[in-house]
């Protein structure tokens, strides 16, 4: 009997009733909830108990993606853009519903998450490459075109320390673009380095973009929305409206 082989499920992402809730230490809730008024951003204020206040960052978001769409995340900072996509990556475990996603996630967040300041350049793209999800396998086969990348040529046996800042975000630029991603998640668009490396960057990054399945965008940069994005959701004080085509976003904006 031949075996009939298993399709794997295309790439998607369904989020249901995602709620997340945090605890802050050492706040009067009176004069965070004024805080937070003032700001008209930020999660609800819950209640309180053993010395914290809770705050609901995120309240009963629901969306689906498939293969394709490109979401955009517009809101004030504070608004829970930031938070979702750190749901969405899998660094905080929803209090109540759920995250589905499948297919290979790259989370370009933070880029220097896991820079080791006293490691060599070489050790660091190991190190760096390891959070963004890369097997030691996939590291070494492509160490040398990572390291081409960056540009530092003998700097990267020397230990990150001794690098300017502009060294550092190149590194971890060349490190966090090299992974093959079903599902992109960025915080921002990323400009990195003088204006020639800004420019290889800029074409590396979309080639990034344009091989994955689905794009998530936080970002104030409405133009730059417009350009990169087909669908667009806004948060406000950590709710989410319904996602809507980009050609919408200033009614979305207006509302």
């Amino acid at each position: 009997m031949t075996a009939i082989p298993i399709k794997p499920p295309a790439v998607s992402i369904k989020v249901t009733d995602l709620t997340l809730r945090f605890p802050v230490y050492g706040a009067d809730a009176k004069s965070l909830k004024k805080y937070l008024a003032q700001v008209a951003v930020g999660g609800r204020l819950g209640s309180s108990h053993a010395g914290a206040t809770e705050v609901t960052a995120l309240s009963k978001i629901n969306f689906q993606l498939k293969a394709g769409d490109r979401l955009g995340l517009i809101g004030h900072n504070g608004s829970g853009k930031t938070t979702l996509l750190r749901a969405l990556s899998g660094a905080y475990e929803p209090d109540e519903g759920q995250i589905e996603i499948f297919g290979r996630i790259a989370a370009l967040l933070d880029l220097s998450l896991g820079l080791d300041p006293s490691a060599t350049g070489l050790d660091n793209i190991r190190l760096r490459g390891r959070i963004a999800g890369l097997s030691s396998r996939e590291i070494d086969a492509r160490l040398e075109e990572i390291a081409a990348f960056t540009g530092l040529g003998p700097f990267l046996a020397m230990p990150m320390k001794t690098y300017s800042a502009g060294m550092q975000a190149r590194l971890a630029f060349a490190v966090s673009t090299s992974v093959e991603a079903d599902v992109l998640l960025m915080d921002e668009w990323i400009s990195v380095g003088d204006s020639d490396f800004q420019k290889i960057a800029h074409e590396r990054l979309l080639n990034l973009v344009e091989r994955a399945g689905i794009l998530v965008l936080a970002s104030h940069d409405i133009e730059l929305l417009k350009l990169y994005c087909n669908k667009v959701m806004r948060m406000e004080g950590g709710v989410a409206s319904e996602i809507v085509p980009i050609r919408k976003i200033g009614e979305l904006l207006a509302a």
